[in-house]
């Protein structure tokens, strides 16, 4: 796997039958290991051990309806009360983030209303703060430390 723009974390990778698999400590399980899959364990990672979000308040692949059709957002930070915060979408290291990208996430965000977004190819991370009341945002620097999350 390519370097990311990450600090280096330490995984679990098997391999069966010629495919690698990586374990995913939010689902508890190994998961084939494919370049998005990459960045994601990497996020989680930086999460937990740089920002101090609880990992048993992430949860990968979760799963919502939206004008009837099924979606399933990368990954969702909840609050201690269980509502969720940030809604997190992940690219491999080579596909460009583009409009449609957020395009995406802001179609989760209207289901989940919650104030951060954050979209990463592993390369490039983008962050912005959602303001429900009017619908705007704005991009920020870096990801805030969870405490900030509810503030």
């Amino acid at each position: 796997m390519s370097s990311l723009n990450f600090p280096d974390y330490s995984f679990k990778i098997k391999e069966v039958n010629g495919q690698k698999f990586i374990f995913d400590r939010l689902r508890r399980k190994y998961v084939a290991l494919q370049p998005e899959e990459f960045v994601r364990q990497h996020m989680i990672e930086f999460l937990v051990e740089e920002l101090h979000y609880p990992a048993t308040l992430i949860g990968n692949e979760i799963s919502l309806v939206y004008n009837g059709m099924p979606k399933r957002c990368d990954s969702v930070v909840y609050g201690k009360h269980g509502k969720p915060l940030m809604i997190i979408e992940y690219k491999a290291p080579t596909v460009e983030i583009t409009q449609k990208t957020f395009d995406q996430i802001a179609v989760y965000n209207i289901k989940l209303k919650v104030k951060h977004l954050v979209v990463s190819n592993g390369i490039r991370h983008f962050y912005c703060r959602i303001n429900i009341d009017d619908n705007s945002f704005q991009f920020l620097e870096k990801i805030p430390f969870y405490e900030e999350l509810e503030k």
